[in-house]
């Protein structure tokens, strides 16, 4: 089964940090946008791996995000 999940990525002081918005535990960083996709596609990877050793559920819930635009 595949699943879709959808990844936040947020520049810092040191690189990018990525972070996957139906399951938050998985966040990584990294020195550039490319390098944190990567990262965060083994975190992922990893955290499945982890959850299915242990019989946890894989958390998904489906989402839908809008951009809103604010004049602040």
């Amino acid at each position: 089964m595949k699943q879709v999940y959808t990844a936040k990525f947020i520049e810092t002081e040191d690189g990018v940090m990525g972070q996957l918005i139906e399951w938050p535990e998985v966040v990584t960083e990294g020195k550039n946008l490319e390098d944190c996709r990567a990262m965060l596609r083994d975190a992922l990877n990893e955290m499945v791996s982890a959850y299915r050793q242990i019989g946890k559920p894989i958390p998904y819930t489906p989402s839908q995000f809008e951009e809103m635009a604010l004049e602040i």
